[in-house]
């Protein structure tokens, strides 16, 4: 009779998985980058315009720009998102470490922290540079569409890459205190986040601006 029951009876439903997705960071910084994302995606749309339009200008401008220090600017940035990331992994590292031994990690995220802040100074130092020589030849955002673009977009991303500065001065600091809980953690993530979409807005202007 057991049997009888058994074989009329429905399979049973399977267990719920408990495994989720984790995203880094607060929920709020992934609603900052998909804007950020959309406002520079803009911004690229209009670079490629200018370059289906006006060509051989942008061709010539585009001729005069400091490629070098723009090639030793990108590798700052990529260097510069490899360091955090292994800050990051050192934060959790010490997270999750109770045993005695674990203020290596936080060291390690320290300095590493550290070294991405001098890549974020150098980027910005190289960056003045480079717009120096522009306005000694005499090159504004006035010459032409080309520069007015090359100015005003260059220019917004080093408004981010000076507010980064202060995002990883506050990680630095963060990664220095007695304990990091859970929620440290997440603002720890939060904070690199940001700094990996200024890195990826940059390769994105490097190609647009420098290279096409």
């Amino acid at each position: 009779m057991t049997d009888m029951a058994h074989i009329g009876a429905a399979p049973p439903l399977p267990k719920a998985s408990s495994h989720k997705t984790y995203l880094p960071g607060e929920s709020g910084i992934w609603v900052f980058v998909s804007g950020e994302l959309l406002v520079f995606s803009m911004f690229f749309i209009l670079i490629a315009q200018g370059q289906a339009e006006q060509g051989a200008i942008f061709d010539q401008s585009r001729a005069k720009l400091d490629l070098g220090l723009c090639v030793i600017n990108t590798l700052l940035l990529l260097t510069g998102s490899w360091f955090v990331a292994i800050a990051v992994e050192r934060c959790r590292e010490f997270m999750r470490d109770s045993g005695p031994d674990k203020r290596p990690a936080q060291n390690s995220a320290t300095r590493y922290f550290t070294l991405a802040l001098l890549c974020a100074l150098g980027f910005v130092s190289i960056k003045m540079v480079e717009w120096g020589h522009k306005l000694h030849a005499g090159i504004t955002t006035g010459t032409n569409d080309f520069f007015m673009y090359y100015f005003m977009f260059t220019g917004i991303h080093l408004f981010h890459v000076l507010m980064g500065v202060g995002v990883l001065l506050f990680l630095r600091a963060a990664s220095r205190r007695p304990e990091i809980t859970p929620r440290t953690m997440r603002i720890i993530e939060a904070g690199a986040t940001y700094w990996h979409l200024v890195d990826l807005l940059w390769v994105a202007l490097f190609a647009l601006l420098y290279l096409i």
